[in-house]
């Protein structure tokens, strides 16, 4: 008579250790996913929508973009550049229900460049800042003052209904959260953001 192999019988695992079982397999993915979330955000890019219009007409209420925050690893923001920040520690003691949240605003002035507005224009060391994204001239005077090392002075493109360097000064450089690389929302509008073509900086550089 040929001999059958038989395995042992195991008794079956009672439901509630199953259900134990299935709930920490869970736990632990849901644990992963909210890591890798925190890490991406933290490190990559994030997720941020824009609550006013200070940046008319380039970014309109309630766009929503991505701000990568790899590129500023390698280069300094450039001038143009859209960016997300922290205003200083400073501003947000002095009033912390205005400065409590990230700003976006477009960086003008680089460390060591005097900016000055007049006449509805900006100027860069002495020279008219050619632009074609802002809402209108603007209409206040400033400087001529020297942006300060690793720091940017940063106004909207809608110059006269921004909360900006005109009004609280420079940005250091450690405040900045990233870069706006993409809008992704609304549908009509999603597409790069970068500086608005023909960016052409200070007339004669």
């Amino acid at each position: 008579m040929a001999s059958r192999l038989y395995r042992p019988a195991h008794p079956s695992c009672p439901p509630q250790r199953r259900n134990d079982s299935l709930l920490v397999e869970a736990a632990k993915t849901v644990g992963l996913a909210l890591v890798l979330s925190l890490g991406l955000r933290h490190f990559v890019a994030e997720a941020r929508y824009i609550p006013t219009g200070s940046m008319l007409p380039t970014l309109q209420v309630n766009d929503h973009l991505v701000i990568e925050k790899i590129s500023y690893r390698f280069h300094a923001p450039q001038r143009g550049d859209i960016i997300v920040f922290m205003p200083s520690e400073q501003l947000q003691e002095q009033n912390p229900e205005i400065f409590k949240d990230a700003f976006i605003k477009r960086v003008i002035g680089l460390p060591g460049e005097t900016i000055e507005v007049k006449n509805g224009t900006v100027f860069v060391n002495g020279k008219p800042l050619t632009e074609n994204y802002t809402a209108a001239p603007p209409e206040y005077v400033y400087g001529p003052e020297v942006v300060p090392p690793d720091s940017y002075l940063v106004l909207g493109d809608n110059r006269n209904n921004s909360l900006d360097s005109h009004i609280w000064g420079y940005v250091p450089r450690e405040n900045i959260i990233g870069r706006a690389s993409v809008r992704i929302w609304p549908p009509n509008r999603v597409g790069e953001i970068g500086p608005q073509p023909p960016y052409a900086g200070a007339s004669g550089e």
